[in-house]
């Protein structure tokens, strides 16, 4: 069982993170990408394991990295 943020995958993020206003910037090390947000000068990595769900803990760190609230994320 996991909290609200539990069993996102790595496409549900990245739309949402799209319409917040972040797009893929380059490609990082392994299956890490690099996010950025022009707007708010802000950049966020993102793992990129289309295979499995984003861990949840990991997804909080990316919406604090964002300055995405929890329920802004969860209603867009």
């Amino acid at each position: 069982m996991g909290g609200r943020l539990a069993w996102f995958t790595y496409r549900e993020v990245t739309q949402k993170l799209n319409n917040f206003g972040f797009s893929f910037l380059r490609q990082g090390k392994w299956d890490h990408e690099m996010w950025y947000n022009q707007e708010k000068n802000l950049y966020t990595t993102v793992v990129n394991k289309w295979w499995k769900n984003l861990k949840e803990g990991t997804l909080r760190a990316i919406l604090r990295q964002c300055g995405i609230d929890v329920n802004d994320f969860l209603e867009k």
